[in-house]
C-alpha cells in the first residue's frame, strides 16, 4: 500500500457519522461487534454514536444517542449481552415513530446505520428504505431545513445478525449461537453425571420456536438418544419408535437416556410436542425415572465464546467498511459469515428467505424447509440419524475391517471422531500389533471426553513398514483412518511411499486433522483447536482479573502451536490483546521497542483521561455525574439504570459522592501480550517480559505465564464435538466407497493418488485432498502450510489495539446475491 492509499484509508470516515444499535433479543458477542464498529469507525476518522436501548432510544433521541470514544468500548469484549442496551419498540412500527427516529439521525448528521439483531430487527432497519419520503415529510412539517435534508439525502444501512437461534438465512453462523451451544452443552454434561448415577431419562428443552439448530447440534455433540426439531416432525408412530429406541439403548448397557426438544417442536399435524408429553410417555410405557429441565434464558447468558468474540469483531470491521464504501445507490446489506470469509448480501433477500423457511413449515412442506436451511443443517441432521437411529449390525459377515489410529499429541475432540468412525477396528499402536476389536456401544460415552482414549504416539511409520504390513495382513485390515497432528499427515506420506516396498500398504487411508496447533495442510480448521482457543481465552480472563483493582500490569502469555501462530493470533483477537508475536510474522528488537512504547503511551493517556485502557464503558455514568454536580438531576437520579454495566461503576460513583475519588482517577489497567512458543528462538518469553518490565517502570509492571499442556486438556467444545463427529462420519462413508472401488481379485488393492487423502475443511465444505498433492503446499521445516487463511485477520487485531497500520480498502467483500436452494437443485 502506498502512502497516499494509507492516508486515504485512515481518512475514509472523515466527515461521516455512524450510529450503532442492538435490537431484538440479546446475544453473546454483540459487545464484540459494537466494540469493532466503534474502534474501526474512529480509526478511519468517522464520528460514531451509540444508540442505547435499540430502536426505542433511536425514536426518543436526545441524550439516548451519544458519541462513542475509543475508551468507551474498552473492557466489554468478554461481557455477555449488550452493554448499550436492548429493547422492543412498538413506536418504531408506526409512521410517527419512524419520523422521530429519522429526525434524530438528521439532526446529528448520521448517514450510516449499523443494526445488530435478529431478522425482525433487520427488517425494521429496512423501514428506512423510504428515506427520501421521511425527509420530505420532516421538511414539510418544519422539523428539518432544506440544507439538513440535503446533507442527509441518503442513509446507508448494514446489518449484523445477532441471534442465538442461528435461524437467519445467508450466514453460516449468527453472533451468539456458539456461546448458546456452550451453555447447553455445559448443562447437558452436568445433567449426564447425575442421570447416569440414578439411571434416569432426562428431557431437556432448548430455545428455538422456528429453528431446531440449538437442539440438533447439542444432540450430535452429546450423543442424545432423540431430538425433536420444528423442521422435521417425527412420524405418526413416533411414540413407539422413541420407546423402542430408549429400551434398546438400555439393553446395550447404557444407564441413562437424553432427549432434547426444541421449544417449537410439533408433530406432522402441527400439534406441539411438549416435554411433559414426552415425560408422561416414558414413565407410563417404560417406567423409567424421568426428569424435565427447561434451560430458558440461561442460553443467552454468560461470557461469549472465543468464536463469538472473533465473529463479532470480524463482522463489525466489515460492517464499517461496507458503510464507508457505500454510495447513495448502495442497497441495505447484511454482513454474513461464509466459511471463513465475511460476505455482504442484500438484506431483504436474506430476510425474505428466512421468512420462506417459516412459511414452508406452516404449510407443512418440511422437506422444503430443510433444504432452505442449507446444506450444513441437512448434513447435521443426516449424521444425527446415522449415529442415533441406525441399529448396529448383528452379524459380521460382509462387513469391512477398518482400523482407526490416533497419532501425535492429544486434542479435545479426538474421541468424538473415533466414536463416529467405529465399526470394527481400533488400533492404538499399529506397529506393535496392539489391536483391539470394538463394538458399537463401547464408544458411546466418548464424545464428551477430552484427550485420546486410544492413546497417542508420535512414532512415524517410516521405520516400521514391515511390522505394519504384517499386522495389516494378520488382522485383514482393509482401510485406515488416521486421526492426529502434523505427524498424521507426514505418516500418510510415508505410507504412500511405502507402497513401493510393501504391497500390503496398498489400502485406502484418510487423515483427519486433530491438533490444537491447527497446522495440518489441507484444512482450514483442525479438531481440538477451538477447545484450546477457548481455554486460552478463559485463562487470559482469569489472569487479567487477578490484578483487577490492584495494579497496572501487563501479562506476557505463552501459547502452544509450534511454529504456527494460529492460537496466539486468534486468542489475541478474542481476548483483546495488545500484541501477538508469531513466527509467520518476523519481528525485530525495534518492533518490540515500538510495542512497548505504544503500550506505555496508551497507559499514560488513558489513565490521565480517566479511562484506564480496558475499563468498563463509563461514558454515560460520567455524563450523569457531571449533570448531578450541576444540579440538572436530583439526588435520586437513575444510577441503577442498565447503562451502568457493572457494580464497579456504581462503587466509583459512591466513592465520588463521599469525596474519596474523582472519575478522572479511574485506574488500574491490565495489558495482554501473547507469544507463540516458537515465534523466535532468541526473543524468549522471559526476555520479552523483562523488556516490558524495564521499559514500563513507573507505569506498569509485567508478569509472564506459560499456559502449557492445559491447552490440550479439558472437555471438547460444541464445535469440536460436532466437527469431529461430522469428519468421522464423512471419512467412514468415503472409506466404504474406496474399499468397494479397490476390491480386485478377492483382495483390496488401492494404489492411486486419491486413495490416500487428507479430509479437511476448505471454506464451507469438507473435501478430500490426496496427500501427495499437498506436498507442494507444505513448509516441512516449520511444520505448517505455506498459506494460512487466518493471517488475513492480523491487521484487525492491530487496529483494535490502536496501532497505526495500513488498512487496505481493496479486497473487502463485495455485495453478492443469496441463492435459493429448491428441490432438485444442487447445493451451493
Amino acid at each position: 500500500m502506498t502512502h497516499e492509499e494509507h492516508h486515504a484509508a485512515r481518512t475514509l470516515g472523515v466527515g461521516k457519522a455512524i450510529a450503532v444499535l442492538t435490537s431484538g433479543a440479546d446475544a453473546q458477542g454483540m459487545n464484540a461487534a459494537v466494540r469493532a464498529v466503534v474502534r474501526v469507525g474512529v480509526f478511519t476518522g468517522a464520528c460514531v454514536f451509540f444508540v442505547h436501548e435499540g430502536y426505542q432510544d433511536l425514536v426518543d433521541g436526545g441524550n439516548h444517542i451519544q458519541e462513542a470514544t475509543w475508551e468507551s468500548v474498552s473492557m466489554m469484549l468478554h461481557l455477555g449481552g449488550t452493554v448499550i442496551g436492548i429493547a422492543r419498540c412498538k413506536d418504531f412500527r408506526e409512521q410517527e415513530g419512524q419520523l422521530r427516529a429519522a429526525n434524530n439521525l438528521v439532526k446529528l448528521g448520521i448517514t450510516n446505520l449499523c443494526v445488530i439483531g435478529g431478522d425482525g430487527s433487520l427488517t425494521g432497519a429496512d423501514t428506512f428504505c423510504s428515506w427520501s419520503d421521511l425527509l420530505s415529510d420532516l421538511q414539510k412539517a418544519g422539523k428539518i431545513t432544506a440544507e439538513e435534508a440535503k446533507k442527509s439525502s441518503y442513509l446507508n444501512i448494514v446489518g449484523l445478525v445477532g441471534s442465538i437461534d442461528n435461524d437467519f438465512c445467508g450466514t453460516d453462523m449468527t453472533i451468539g449461537t456458539d456461546s448458546a451451544l456452550h451453555r447447553i452443552i455445559e448443562i447437558v454434561d452436568a445433567i449426564t453425571t447425575t442421570a447416569q448415577s440414578r439411571q434416569r431419562t432426562c428431557v431437556l428443552v432448548v430455545m428455538g420456536w422456528h429453528c431446531g439448530y440449538l437442539a440438533l447440534v447439542p444432540s450430535l455433540s452429546c450423543g442424545a438418544d432423540w431430538v425433536f426439531i420444528p423442521e422435521c416432525p417425527p412420524d405418526d408412530d413416533w411414540e413407539d419408535h422413541l420407546c423402542h429406541r430408549l429400551s434398546e439403548t438400555r439393553t446395550r448397557g447404557s444407564r441413562l437416556n437424553i432427549i432434547i426438544v426444541a421449544e417449537g417442536a410439533t408433530d406432522k399435524q402441527g400439534k406441539p410436542i411438549t416435554s411433559e408429553n414426552i415425560k408422561n410417555l416414558v414413565v407410563q410405557r417404560l417406567g423409567y425415572d424421568t426428569r424435565v429441565t427447561v434451560l430458558g434464558h440461561v442460553q443467552r447468558g454468560g461470557t461469549p465464546s472465543a468464536f463469538d468474540r472473533i465473529l463479532g469483531s470480524r463482522l463489525g470491521v466489515e460492517a464499517v467498511m461496507a458503510l464507508l464504501e457505500g454510495t447513495p445507490d448502495t442497497p441495505a446489506c447484511v454482513v454474513s459469515l461464509s466459511g471463513n470469509q465475511a460476505v455482504r448480501l442484500p438484506l431483504m433477500e436474506c430476510v425474505q428467505m428466512t421468512k420462506d423457511v417459516t412459511k414452508a413449515m406452516n404449510e407443512k412442506k418440511f422437506e422444503e424447509a430443510m433444504k432452505l436451511r442449507g446444506w450444513s443443517f441437512m448434513n447435521n441432521w443426516d449424521v444425527y440419524k446415522l449415529l442415533a437411529h441406525v441399529r448396529p449390525p448383528v452379524a459380521k459377515t460382509g462387513l469391512h475391517t477398518v482400523a482407526v489410529v490416533n497419532v501425535g499429541a492429544p486434542a479435545a475432540g479426538m474421541n468424538g471422531a473415533v466414536r463416529s468412525t467405529v465399526r470394527i477396528g481400533l488400533i492404538p499402536s499399529l506397529a506393535k500389533g496392539q489391536i483391539e476389536e470394538a463394538g458399537w456401544s463401547c464408544v458411546g460415552d466418548w464424545i464428551g471426553q477430552g484427550g485420546s482414549r486410544l492413546g497417542t504416539k508420535r512414532t512415524l511409520p517410516k521405520n516400521n513398514l514391515e511390522q505394519i504390513s504384517a499386522n495389516i495382513t494378520k488382522f485383514n485390515i482393509q482401510g485406515l483412518i488416521i486421526i492426529g497432528v502434523f505427524e498424521a499427515y507426514t505418516g500418510g506420506l510415508a505410507l504412500m511411499e511405502g507402497r513401493k516396498q510393501c504391497a500390503e500398504l496398498c489400502i485406502p487411508f484418510v487423515v483427519i486433522p486433530a491438533t490444537v496447533s491447527n497446522n495440518v495442510p489441507g484444512s482450514d480448521s483442525s479438531v481440538g483447536a477451538d477447545t484450546a482457543l477457548n481455554t486460552i481465552c478463559t485463562t487470559c480472563g482469569r489472569i487479567k482479573q487477578s490484578a483487577a483493582g490492584t495494579k497496572r500490569r501487563v501479562f506476557i502469555i505463552e501459547t502452544m502451536g509450534g511454529y504456527c501462530g494460529y492460537l496466539a493470533t486468534m486468542a489475541g483477537l478474542a481476548a483483546g490483546a495488545n500484541a501477538a508475536y508469531i513466527s509467520e510474522e518476523p519481528f525485530t528488537i525495534q518492533d518490540l521497542q515500538a510495542n512497548v512504547e505504544h503500550l506505555v503511551q496508551k497507559m499514560k493517556t488513558t489513565v490521565k483521561r480517566g479511562f484506564a485502557g480496558d475499563q468498563p464503558p463509563l461514558t454515560r455514568v460520567s455524563l450523569r455525574w457531571r449533570r448531578r454536580q450541576q444540579g440538572e438531576e436530583n439526588k435520586e437520579s437513575k444510577l441503577q439504570r442498565r447503562y451502568m454495566t457493572n457494580h464497579k461503576a456504581a462503587l466509583l460513583i459512591s466513592s465520588a459522592e463521599q469525596g474519596n475519588v474523582t472519575l478522572s482517577d479511574v485506574g488500574p489497567w491490565q495489558g495482554l501480550v501473547l507469544r507463540n512458543e516458537k515465534c523466535n528462538e532468541n526473543y524468549t518469553t522471559d526476555l520479552i517480559c523483562n523488556l516490558y518490565s524495564e521499559e514500563g517502570k513507573g507505569i506498569f509492571d509485567s508478569r509472564k505465564n506459560v499456559l502449557g499442556h492445559m491447552q490440550q486438556g479439558g472437555s471438547p467444545t460444541p464445535f469440536d464435538r460436532n466437527f469431529a463427529t461430522e469428519m468421522g462420519a464423512k471419512a467412514m462413508n468415503w472409506m466404504t466407497g474406496k474399499i468397494k472401488e479397490s476390491y480386485r481379485n478377492g483382495r483390496i488393492f488401492a494404489n492411486t493418488p486419491d486413495s490416500g487423502c487428507v479430509l479437511g475443511m476448505r471454506k464451507r465444505a469438507l473435501v478430500f485432498q490426496p496427500v501427495a498433492e499437498l506436498k507442494d503446499q507444505t513448509d516441512f521445516e516449520h511444520r505448517i502450510p505455506k498459506e494460512q487463511w487466518w493471517l488475513r485477520l492480523r491487521p484487525i487485531l492491530k487496529i483494535l489495539a490502536k496501532y497505526e497500520i495500513d488498512l487496505a480498502t481493496s479486497g473487502h467483500a463485495h455485495l453478492k446475491h443469496i441463492s435459493r436452494k429448491r428441490s432438485g437443485e444442487a447445493p451451493v
